[in-house]
This record gives C-alpha cells, sequence and structure tokens, in this order.
C-alpha cells in the first residue's frame, strides 16, 4: 500500500492497520467459505437454488391478481394460511425420507412435478384464459396452483436437508476417515452455504425482473400480460434446476466410486465408504399415525367449508407438534426442558406477528406509484442486502444469547415498520418538498428496504444454530424437524390473524368488471392507517412480553451465551 508523502508514520500505521483488519475480516468470512466449496455440495445447492428462484413469480402473481381476478385481501389472506400448512407437514416428510432414501431422486422428481403443474396452471390462465374458464373458474384455477407449488417445495426441501450430509464426504481421497473436528467445520459450511444459495437465487430473479419490468410504465395492458406470460414460462427452468441436482449428484457418486475402485477398493468397501444411511430406519409410528391421522383432518375440514375450519386445523396441527415434542422432551433434565420450550415460544411469537396483507402493496401500487420494475428493484435490493447481512451480522447472533438477539430484531423491526405508517399519513410529501423530490416515497422504500431486508434471514440463523448446538446428539434431525414444523406454525398463524386484522381493517382496491369496464368494487385505503399501526404495536408487544416472561421463569436462558 501507498501513503502520500505529507502523512506521518503514525497515521501511515493506523491505516495499515484498519486495512489489515478488513482484509482479515473479508478473508475468515466471506473468502474462507468460498475456498471451503466442493463439487460434491453442488447438488443439494441446485435444489436450494431451485427454491431461491421460486421467488421469480411473486411480483407477477401480485399483479396478475389485482388485474384480473376479483379475489379480497382477507381471502388472498385465508389463502396464504392454507398455502403454509405443508411446511408443517416436513416433520413426517422427513421421515419418510429417511424411510425412502434409495428413492430420493424420485422424490425429487415428484416435487419439480408440482412445481412445474403449478406454473403450467398460470401459464394456461395468461395465454389461453377462455379455454381455462371452461372447466373452471380462473379464481379456482389460481387456488389450486397456489396450493400445489408448496407441496413441491416441501418435498424438496425435505429432500435437499437430508442431502446436505450426503454431500460432506466422510473419507479422504486416500479413502482414511476424516477427522471430527474436520467433518463438523465441513457441516457447518454445507449449511451456510445453503442459506446463501436460497437468497442468490433470489437475488438472481430480481435482477431478471427489474429487466424484464423495465419501461413498463408505459406498456398497455395487453403488453403487460406478454410479460407476465414469459415470466411463467421463464420460471419453467426452477423444476429443472432442482432435478439438475439430482443428476449431478448421481454422476459424482459414480466419479467417486471409480476413483476409489483405481485405488483397488471392492466393490462392498466401496458401498460402505459411500453409505450416509447404513441401514434403514424403523418406522416411527407415532410420527407417521399422527400426521396421516392429520392429514385426513385437514383435508375434510377443507373440503368440508366450515366457518372456522383454518382455525381448527391449526389448532389440530399444534396439538400433534406439541404432543411430540412433550414426547421427545421427557428424557431432558426439567432446565433443559424449560430452556428448549422458552427458545421455542420466543421464536414462535417472533414469527407469528400478523402482517398487513395484499392491501399494503394494493395502496404502494395505486397510491403511491410503485410499478412492477420498481418492486423488482426493492426486492433486488433487500436479497442482495439479505445476503450482505449474514456475513455482516454473523459474530452478533454468535456472541449473544438468542433473548438478546430476537430482543433487538423485535426492536429494529419496529422501528423499520414507522416510514410506512409516516408514508400512509404522507409524510413523504413533506420530505420530497424539503429535499426538491430528491427524497420522495420511492427513496424512503429504498432506504427502509436496504435497512430491514437483512432481519428476516438473521432471524432463521439463531434458531438453526440453537438446534445444533442444544438437541441430544442422537436426536438432532428429530428435534430439527419437530421444531421446524412448530415454527412453520407460526407462519400459519401469522396468516390467520392477517386475516382476522383485514377483517376489522377493510382495504380493498379498485376491481372492474372485464367485460363493461364497469368498476365493482371502489378501491378504499382509508383504514391502512389503522391496520399500519396495529401491526406494529403487535410486532412490538407480543415478542417483548414473551421474552420479558420467559426472562423470569427461564432466567438460564437468558444468561446463556453461544458456545462452541
Amino acid at each position: 500500500m501507498q501513503f502520500p508523502e505529507d502523512q506521518s508514520p503514525h497515521d501511515r500505521e493506523s491505516i495499515a492497520t484498519h486495512a489489515g483488519l478488513v482484509r482479515q475480516w473479508l478473508d475468515a468470512n466471506i473468502l474462507e467459505l468460498g475456498r471451503e466449496v466442493r463439487l460434491s455440495y453442488l447438488p443439494p445447492l441446485m435444489v436450494y437454488l431451485a427454491a431461491g428462484i421460486s421467488g421469480l413469480t411473486g411480483i407477477v402473481g401480485t399483479f396478475f391478481v389485482k388485474e384480473y381476478l376479483g379475489l379480497s385481501a382477507e381471502f388472498l389472506a385465508a389463502l396464504g394460511f392454507w398455502a403454509m400448512l405443508p411446511w408443517a407437514m416436513k416433520m413426517p416428510m422427513g421421515h419418510l425420507v429417511d424411510l425412502l432414501w434409495r428413492h430420493k431422486g424420485r422424490l425429487i422428481y415428484l416435487g419439480a412435478g408440482l412445481v412445474a403443474l403449478s406454473l403450467i396452471i398460470m401459464i394456461g390462465l395468461l395465454a389461453k384464459p377462455a379455454a381455462m374458464r371452461e372447466i373452471m373458474s380462473p379464481e379456482s384455477w389460481y387456488v389450486l396452483s397456489v396450493l400445489l407449488a408448496p407441496m413441491g417445495y416441501v418435498i424438496q426441501d425435505t429432500v435437499a436437508d437430508a442431502m446436505t450430509v450426503e454431500a460432506v464426504p466422510r473419507v479422504d481421497e486416500a479413502g482414511h476417515p476424516v477427522p471430527a473436528e474436520q467433518l463438523k467445520l465441513a457441516h457447518t459450511t454445507m449449511q451456510t452455504l445453503g442459506r446463501v444459495a436460497i437468497i442468490s437465487g433470489t437475488l438472481l430473479v430480481a435482477a431478471v425482473n427489474v429487466l424484464m419490468f423495465s419501461g413498463v410504465e408505459g406498456m398497455s395492458l395487453a403488453q403487460k400480460k406478454e410479460i407476465y406470460l414469459e415470466i411463467y414460462r421463464l420460471a419453467l427452468i426452477i423444476p429443472v434446476v432442482s432435478i439438475g441436482g439430482v443428476w449431478l449428484s448421481e454422476m459424482l457418486k459414480h466419479r467417486e466410486a471409480r476413483r476409489l475402485a483405481a485405488q483397488g477398493f471392492e466393490t462392498d468397501a466401496i458401498q460402505r465408504l459411500q453409505a450416509t444411511q447404513m441401514e434403514t430406519p424403523e418406522v416411527n409410528g407415532w410420527i407417521l399415525g399422527g400426521s396421516l391421522a392429520f392429514l385426513a383432518f385437514s383435508v375434510v375440514m377443507g373440503l368440508a367449508d366450515f366457518q372456522f375450519s383454518a382455525e381448527i386445523v391449526f389448532a389440530g396441527s399444534m396439538g400433534i407438534v406439541l404432543f411430540l415434542m412433550r414426547q421427545l422432551t421427557e428424557d431432558l433434565s426439567p432446565d433443559a426442558r424449560l430452556e428448549l420450550l422458552g427458545t421455542a415460544a420466543v421464536i414462535f411469537v417472533f414469527r407469528a406477528i400478523p402482517t398487513s396483507g395484499a392491501g399494503s402493496t394494493w395502496w404502494m401500487i395505486d397510491e403511491l406509484g410503485f410499478d412492477q420494475q420498481f418492486l423488482s428493484k426493492l426486492s433486488l435490493l433487500a436479497s442482495a442486502l439479505a445476503l450482505f447481512g449474514m456475513f455482516i451480522f454473523r459474530r452478533f447472533m454468535a456472541e449473544r444469547s438468542v433473548i438478546y438477539v430476537f430482543g433487538a430484531l423485535t426492536v429494529a423491526g419496529a422501528v423499520l415498520y414507522l416510514p410506512n405508517i409516516a408514508m400512509f399519513y404522507g409524510f413523504h410529501h413533506w420530505t420530497a418538498k424539503l429535499t426538491h423530490g430528491l427524497i420522495d416515497a420511492r427513496a424512503i422504500a429504498l432506504i427502509d428496504t436496504a435497512l430491514e431486508s437483512p432481519l428476516g434471514q438473521i432471524a432463521m440463523i439463531p434458531m438453526l444454530t440453537w438446534i445444533a448446538r442444544s438437541a441430544p446428539s442422537a436426536l438432532k434431525a428429530t428435534y430439527f424437524a419437530v421444531m421446524a414444523a412448530f415454527t412453520n406454525l407460526a407462519l400459519s398463524l401469522s396468516q390467520l390473524g392477517t386475516k382476522y386484522l383485514n377483517q376489522i381493517f377493510t382495504v380493498t382496491r379498485e376491481v372492474k368488471d372485464s367485460v363493461t369496464g364497469a368498476v365493482k368494487i371502489p378501491a378504499d385505503y382509508s383504514q391502512l392507517g389503522e391496520l399500519y399501526i396495529t401491526v406494529a404495536l403487535l410486532g412490538l408487544i407480543l415478542p417483548l412480553t414473551t421474552i420479558y416472561l420467559v426472562q423470569r421463569h427461564v432466567p438460564r436462558l437468558a444468561k446463556q451465551e453461544a458456545r462452541d
């Protein structure tokens, strides 16, 4: 490094020291991760990447519903509940994957097929709406598409989780067992790269959306429709990517087998060295039996169309998961059991906070003038900063307790929600006038997204870290599956809460008759401000209250710091 001649030796030394610290941080947090990537990691990473790319149709779906379907914000919130429910079934799905591990490739194909079918339905609605309408209403087709996609992603995600274990070699190039510490490091790297792959997928599709929606503000509805159709067709690459991961896995396995055979290993020895599942596990009747009964119960309740069918299904699924958590924790000490339940409660409440629902996006589109390309830019920014935030805040999460981390995330989330409230009451008009148009609604949205975007991904990492560190060594997979189902139910509860809030605070966008153009439902955003304030207060009060109660009853958890 060269320095200006007028700088003192002390200044030069200070600059060199700071530069060295920056290089050290970059090497430890980013470059080292890249150096640890192995070719065997790619198959599960491709499945995770496909999950990240799934967001390609998110913005298109929002505008499709707004422009072509007459579905209310309340109905969409209820539909969101049913769309989240398959993720609560990841627990029995994990056990099934273990039982059918030899057929994991076929399970990936099944998941990819469901995703492809969901996309084909949306392509049909855009390309051949009249033909699709002869079979079912567009609203019914849309609901079917929304429900098929998460089923496919759950299957693929569950298999990918197990594939990450297979991807980490247990023997070195000479066929000798990898030391335990090195194996642990490799598994940690694999899981980190899994999160990076998912976020990279969202980053990629956000960039594609920005490109595809270039100049959209001047397009007619017919021209926009063609872009929507093109994006849904492009999204068919999602199942192709995940299937490619299966093919690559088989190719790498055969290549490794040939390498070991060349070193003199017999076929039986090669199979033992490559085996990630020495024997098929026994069927767990509690998990499969209870889950199948719950699945049948959920289908019956959903088809029966009871007034509170979603609530009954949620209560039933919560009862099953809580029962299994009780079964798992029977052998733990009272303190360890309290610690687990306290952590689960904090994470559950944090993730169960309701949102403002689809009405917020409609208002931004209609009142703030946010078009498809700008929303794509927000998504691109959020994905990029979420990826960056995972590295920036990794040390913070490692050195603080779960209670501290979620308390900080709760306060930060509440503060960063304030711009939404402020803009509804005209704050952006005042800032635009004061800054001669520099800080307008779009600038505020960009700044707020930049600050808020890392929070969602950061909130996931302490949970995964805690499970890996605290669960009994013989039951880590089972604990993860149960806790994943538990926290996914929190997201279902969030959707139910969103539905309730949209019943209390009515928000509607303008709906026109597709034939006559007459206004069937006028736009009404008058209660959106009250909805925003309610969501912000719930998001602050409920998690902090839960944290306070946990601190009083589980003081050990409040003081616990992350240790390895």
